[in-house]
């Protein structure tokens, strides 16, 4: 995503900020879910690929829910710690749904798993069990399906389905999502800078202009399908992100400024446009592991932001500084720091950390061959032929968008994006610990006989 903002008039001490609004829910025509998804943190995106924001739910998601949801089993209302998912009992459900009409919540929401926090393998019963807090679930008022206790985001049986299918892909190059200008437009941008240095220029005639300078902005992903649900929740939680930074929404937790307001009196010395740019990617601390291959603990936060100041080159490219500014960074650090709570206020950053988590899962089975080990069939997980995923129209453009605020003398020109998830970076990071072995001992022995159990 791009975002440019440059003195308007000297006295006014305005600086024009561009910024590329993304924003994008998925349509569908699948028989049960063709209402539900279009809605994925609060976006919107028509049938031909165009980003919008979604700031009100106008399309009725929430009465939806509400409608349309089943009653949570009383079991599953309760808060645990250790609610443990059995991939060999998920892969026989899932296998029995492909022509069902509606498919249960329970299985939907991964009986309401809010994070993963072991990987715990037993080959003798040939299963690979995943082991997180838990709790039941409720619509929040946005339409956001969140635990009915804390409000997080819960997982999804889809994002666990395409994290396990893209985990190859994955540890190729990563998975990522992208917004980017076109290079016609920057050229562009770049030929036109004299001419917002005119005094007499007003703000919305510059920020018009920029608009048609850089036109829309492109976007694309790797290593995951545009279409799925995943790679929406990626491309969301960076639209989210960069509201907050641009100034275009307002934090929703204390202590964290827009970055504008965190620049609006700082002196920018010299002439080259400067360009802060923002990402989101994994953050995890190194795996614990029992040494021999059965055991692991996810440990971390899992998600934290990342700045690096680009620049404008004569030719409108844009090139990378490999540093960032104070004001970035700084902003970078406020928002690593205040993720948790924003997990709460804004669920897509819970749902991006919950694909992370199952992102790093993926990878960690297919890096430790574990369910070869363990003989176990992962069925419909693996294969769409047996369970396909649901999709959601592609999103191809977004429309640039700008903002101005009142500010010191100076210019900058900003571009800020992308998501990238390194999961097999996070599974190669591992030390050994007795009390993982320890921990899958006493979690098999409070097995159930259901693919979920407390």
């Amino acid at each position: 995503m791009t975002t440019a903002f440059r003195r308007l008039s000297r006295p006014a001490r305005y600086w024009a900020a561009l910024a590329l609004l993304l924003l994008l829910t998925g349509l569908s025509s699948t028989v049960w879910a063709a209402f539900f998804r279009q809605a994925v943190g609060g976006i919107s995106i028509d049938p031909q690929g165009v980003l919008a924001n979604a700031e009100r739910d106008d399309n009725g998601l929430r009465q939806f829910w509400l409608d349309n949801l089943q009653p949570v089993p009383g079991d599953l209302n309760e808060p645990t710690k250790l609610r443990k998912i059995s991939l060999r009992g998920l892969a026989e459900v899932v296998g029995k749904l492909k022509d069902q009409v509606q498919m249960p919540d329970e299985v939907r929401f991964l009986a309401g798993l809010q994070r993963v926090e072991y990987v715990l393998a037993y080959p003798e019963q040939n299963d690979i069990v995943l082991v997180g807090y838990g709790e039941g679930w409720k619509v929040d008022e946005r339409g956001n399906v969140v635990g009915a206790k804390n409000g997080r985001a819960v997982m999804q049986l889809d994002d666990l389905l395409v994290a396990l299918r893209t985990a190859d892909a994955a540890g190729r190059g990563g998975i990522t999502c992208s917004i980017d200008p076109t290079e016609e437009g920057l050229a562009r941008l770049q030929k036109m800078q004299g001419q917002l240095l005119q005094p007499e220029l007003n703000p919305n005639d510059v920020g018009a202009t920029l608009q048609r300078a850089l036109g829309p902005q492109v976007i694309s992903f790797r290593g995951v399908s545009s279409k799925c649900r995943f790679a929406h929740i990626l491309l969301a939680a960076d639209f989210r992100m960069k509201r907050l930074a641009m100034n275009f929404d307002p934090a929703p937790v204390k202590g964290l400024p827009s970055y504008l307001q965190m620049i609006k009196h700082t002196r920018q010395p010299g002439v080259q446009p400067v360009l802060p740019r923002w990402w989101l990617t994994t953050d995890y601390e190194p795996l614990l592991t029992d040494g021999k291959g059965l055991a692991w603990q996810l440990r971390g936060q899992g998600v934290k932001c990342m700045s690096e100041d680009d620049f404008l080159a004569a030719d409108g490219s844009r090139k990378h500084s490999g540093k960032s500014s104070k004001e970035a960074q700084r902003w970078a650090e406020l928002m690593t720091k205040h993720y948790d709570a924003l997990s709460i206020k804004e669920p897509i950053f819970g749902e991006l950390r919950n694909c992370m988590d199952l992102a790093v899962v993926a990878a960690l089975i297919a890096k430790e061959n574990l369910a070869g080990r363990v003989g176990l069939d992962l069925g419909a997980l693996i294969d769409p032929e047996a369970y396909p995923t649901e999709d959601f129209y592609t999103p191809k453009v977004v429309d640039t968008k700008v903002s101005f605020i009142e500010t010191a003398d100076s210019y900058i020109l900003s571009a800020s994006g992308g998501v990238e998830l390194t999961s097999w970076q996070a599974a190669a990071q591992q030390e050994k610990s007795d009390d993982v072995a320890v921990m899958r001992i006493k979690l098999a022995d409070s097995r159930g006989e259901r693919w979920w159990w407390n």
